[in-house]
C-alpha cells in the first residue's frame, strides 16, 4: 500500500457519511462520495462544502483555500468510480448483511492494497470481514456525531485485520487532528463499552428509589462534574436507541453483570417515551428544553441545634466549621446531639449508624466525594426523623451550597457511579481491549467526562475506589460490583491505576 493515502471513498451519504467527507477533505485528501439513492451523494457533497465554507465567513480559511478543498470532493454515481481509492469507509445502514454485501462488491472494484473500513457502532467487525476474500484489509473506523467536532475515532482491529492496516488507519485519522484510539473487536468497542457505568448505575439508583431522575442528574452534574446526567443523556441519544445498545452489549458479553440493563427501559420504549425526539422521555420537553420542577425551599435551621460529627469523617474539619458558621453547637457526644453526621465510603447511612451504635432517627450521612466545596449529597437512614432530615439539610445549605437529599444507598450517588466507571475501565485495560492512554483519551473526548476514568480513580485514591466496590458488593451481593484484578493488584502494590502492565519481553 502507498505511504500517503490521498484518495478516500465514502459509501453512504447520511449524517455520518457527509461528516466523514468533510473531515478528510479538510485534511487534504481527495474524497469520493457514493450513495445508492439518487442525488444523495450530491446533496452530501453540497452539505460538506457548505459547512467548510463557513470557515471563510469566520476567517478560519481563505476563499482560495476553500476553492482548493472544494475541488477535492466529488459525488460519484456508481461503486466502480471508487476504483482508485486507497481507503473506502462505509457508513450505510447498521445491518450486517447489507454491509457484508457492500464489502463483497467493493472487493471487486478497488485495488488489492485498498483498505475497507466500516463505521459500524455495534456489529462485530470480524463478521463483516468474513464475507471478504481478503479479510486482513478490513477494519472498523468508528466516528462519532458530529464527525468534524467529535475529535476521537475508534480504529477497530478485527481478529484477522493486518497490523499495518491498523497503523495506516491510525495515522490517517491522526493527520486530521482527531485522536485515533485503537481497540479490539469487542462489544461496544471502547467508548460505548467504557460508558456503560454511567447509564447502568444511574438506572440502578432509580430502581432502588434512591432519588428521582432529576436528583440523579443534578448530583452527577453539579457534584461529580459530568456535562450531563445519565437520564439527560438517554433523552438526548434516544432511549429506543440506547436501550438496544445496553441490551446488545449485555448479551454480547454473555450476561456479564457489570453491563446488566434495567427493567425500567422496556416499558418506556413501549410507551414511545424516547426522549427529546418524541417530546417526552425521562423528562417532558417544551421548545426542545426539558421541563424540570422548581427546587423545593430549604427548611429553616432550628434555633438551637446540637450536632455530633463522626471524628473519623473525611470532612470533619469542614463540617465542624460549617456548624460554627451556621450558629449551631458542636456536641462532643452522640447521645447529647440532635443530629449525628457520618461520612461512609461504600456503605449506607443505616449500616454506618448501626456500626457506630448511633440512634438512626437522628443520623444522616454526607458524601465525602468530592468534598463539601461543591454540591452536597445528604443521605438518610431508613429511620431518620423528619426533624433531623430538615435540620441537616438546613445546616448543609446554610452557606448557599446546593444540597440533594437521597434515601439510603451504599456509596451514595457519586461514589457508586464513579467507582463503577473506574472499575469498568480497569477491566478494559485488564483484558487488553485498549491501552491505558487510549482508554483515557477515548473517555474524555468521546464521552466528555472531566477526567479519564483511571486518572479519576487515582484522584479519588485506588484504595478508596476498592473500598467502595467491596462495600457495595458486600451490602448488595450483586457481582456487578466485583473489583477488577487490574484495580486490586495496583492497590495491593501501592501503584497508580494508570500503571500499564509490565512487558513480557
Amino acid at each position: 500500500m502507498q505511504d500517503n493515502i490521498v484518495t478516500l471513498g465514502v459509501v453512504g451519504a447520511g449524517t455520518m457519511g457527509r461528516g466523514i467527507v468533510q473531515l478528510f477533505a479538510q485534511a487534504g485528501h481527495r474524497v469520493l462520495c457514493f450513495d445508492s439513492f439518487e442525488g444523495a451523494a450530491a446533496r452530501a457533497v453540497e452539505f460538506a462544502n457548505g459547512m467548510i465554507g463557513r470557515g471563510v465567513e469566520k476567517g478560519r480559511i481563505t476563499a482560495a483555500e476553500f476553492d482548493i478543498i472544494r475541488g477535492r470532493i466529488e459525488a460519484v454515481g456508481q461503486l466502480q468510480d471508487l476504483a482508485a481509492c486507497d481507503v473506502v469507509v462505509e457508513a450505510v445502514i447498521e445491518d450486517l448483511e447489507a454491509k457484508r454485501a457492500l464489502f463483497r462488491q467493493l472487493e471487486a472494484v478497488v485495488a488489492p492494497h485498498a483498505i475497507l473500513a466500516s463505521n459500524t457502532s455495534s456489529l462485530v467487525v470480524a463478521e463483516l470481514a468474513a464475507a471478504c476474500a481478503h479479510p486482513g484489509r478490513v477494519a472498523g473506523l468508528h466516528f462519532f456525531n458530529p464527525v468534524p467536532l467529535m475529535r476521537v475515532v475508534e480504529v477497530i482491529a478485527a481478529v484477522r485485520t493486518e497490523p499495518q492496516v491498523v497503523e495506516r488507519l491510525r495515522a490517517l485519522v491522526a493527520a486530521t487532528g482527531h485522536r485515533a484510539v485503537v481497540t479490539a473487536d469487542q462489544p461496544g468497542f471502547l467508548v460505548n463499552h467504557a460508558g456503560r457505568g454511567l447509564y447502568t448505575e444511574g438506572l440502578r439508583l432509580l430502581e432502588e428509589q434512591v432519588t428521582d431522575v432529576a436528583g440523579v442528574d443534578r448530583v452527577l452534574r453539579e457534584a461529580a462534574g459530568f456535562r450531563m446526567g445519565p437520564f439527560e443523556l438517554l433523552d438526548l441519544t434516544g432511549l429506543d436507541v440506547s436501550g438496544k445498545v445496553m441490551t446488545s452489549i449485555y448479551e454480547q458479553f454473555h450476561h456479564e453483570p457489570r453491563f446488566r440493563p434495567s427493567s425500567l427501559v422496556a416499558p418506556r420504549v413501549a410507551a414511545g417515551l424516547f426522549g427529546r425526539k418524541s417530546g417526552r422521555g425521562w423528562y417532558e420537553y417544551s421548545g426542545g428544553e426539558p421541563v424540570k420542577a422548581a427546587a423545593l425551599a430549604v427548611p429553616a435551621l432550628p434555633a438551637s441545634l446540637a450536632v455530633w460529627i463522626d471524628p473519623a469523617a473525611t470532612d470533619h474539619g469542614a463540617l465542624l466549621a460549617l456548624v460554627g458558621s451556621a450558629g449551631a453547637t458542636h456536641a462532643t457526644a452522640a447521645a447529647q446531639a440532635d443530629l449525628c453526621i457520618v461520612q461512609p465510603w461504600g456503605t449506607d447511612a443505616s449500616h454506618e449508624a448501626a456500626r457506630l451504635g448511633l440512634d438512626a432517627t437522628r443520623t444522616v450521612a454526607v458524601d465525602p466525594l468530592p468534598g463539601l466545596a461543591r454540591h452536597r449529597t445528604l443521605m438518610l437512614t431508613v429511620a431518620t426523623a423528619p426533624a433531623a432530615r430538615d435540620a441537616a439539610q438546613a445546616l448543609l445549605a446554610s452557606d448557599g451550597t446546593g444540597v440533594t437529599v437521597i434515601s439510603d444507598s451504599p456509596g451514595f450517588i457519586v461514589q457508586r457511579v464513579l467507582a463503577t466507571v473506574v472499575n469498568i475501565a480497569a477491566q478494559i485495560a485488564q483484558r487488553g481491549i485498549a491501552s491505558v492512554d487510549d482508554i483515557e483519551d477515548a473517555v474524555r473526548l468521546g464521552l466528555g467526562y472531566p477526567r479519564g476514568p483511571l486518572a479519576w480513580g487515582d484522584a479519588i485514591g485506588g484504595e478508596r475506589v476498592l473500598a467502595i466496590l467491596r462495600g457495595m458488593l458486600e451490602l448488595t451481593g450483586d457481582p456487578r460490583y466485583r473489583p477488577s484484578p487490574w484495580l486490586e493488584r495496583r492497590v495491593a502494590l501501592g501503584l497508580p491505576l494508570l500503571t500499564p502492565e509490565a512487558a513480557r519481553g
